[in-house]
């Protein structure tokens, strides 16, 4: 269990009891953003080893509709009937705020279908220096509020 950020402002770090033999792990809020940036450029390089490398086992996909995909291979399988469809799909980040375990994500996606174009907002979940969950939002201002964004 991940525990809220110590040190705010100094070290910047979220501490969690690591598994096995209560290791105290720390993990820079920087290094948490920095596996979000790499998943990302996975999904905008449409390169699923680099999503594998970077999904928990019980990784989980929600979309904005609420729809769910969960478990890695089956997350995968998605994710490539999903760049097979929209090849030119790309998320660009605009602002990312760490807390805890949870990186909300404000930017855009762009794709030649409009059903996928505009603003967005995301929501990773990291474990074990991986990402459990990828959940997209539509930027709403109750997704806003949900997510904590000032309105």
């Amino acid at each position: 269990m991940l525990w809220p950020p110590l040190n705010r402002g100094k070290h910047d770090r979220l501490c969690r009891f690591g598994q096995g033999f209560g290791v105290l792990e720390c993990i820079m809020t920087k290094e948490v953003e920095a596996i979000v940036d790499a998943f990302n450029g996975a999904i905008n390089r449409r390169d699923l080893e680099g999503l594998s490398r970077l999904m928990t086992s019980s990784h989980r996909f929600v979309d904005s509709a609420g729809g769910a995909v969960s478990g890695k291979w089956a997350c995968l399988d998605a994710w490539w009937g999903f760049f097979s469809a929209f090849p030119d799909y790309r998320n660009q980040f605009d602002r990312m705020i760490a807390t805890g375990n949870k990186v909300v994500i404000l930017g855009t996606s762009t794709c030649p279908d409009h059903r996928l174009a505009g603003p967005v907002l995301w929501q990773a979940t990291i474990s074990a220096h991986l990402v459990d969950e990828w959940r997209v939002f539509e930027d709403t201002p109750a997704n806003r509020i949900i997510l904590g964004i000032p309105v």
